[in-house]
């Protein structure tokens, strides 16, 4: 998924920007069970796997309090990062 097509991470996880960390865990919880893809009926399964990896890249940037805040300030340009998308995060530590 392109920058261009990506959507905000708050609203892949169906949160208020600023909720609290328990409330971003609790919508991983929900979502995931949702759209697993080893839950999903067969004809459904590839669909459900990209939004299951939607939802795992925006919880891996929204549970961190140093992505969070460079997410928050940056949006998907994050300077230091070379933009997010799952390689830019691998370094960084909370």
């Amino acid at each position: 998924m392109s920058k261009k097509n990506k959507r905000d991470y708050d609203e892949v996880l169906r949160v208020q920007k600023n909720s609290s960390k328990d409330d971003i865990k609790q919508a991983l919880r929900k979502l995931a069970l949702k759209f697993h893809p080893e839950r999903a009926p067969k004809e459904q399964k590839e669909k459900a796997k990209e939004k299951f990896m939607e939802i795992q890249e925006a919880y891996s940037v929204l549970s961190g309090d140093q992505r969070r805040q460079t997410y928050d300030q940056f949006g998907f340009n994050a300077p230091q990062m070379g933009g997010f998308g799952g390689e830019g995060f691998s370094g960084m530590s909370d």
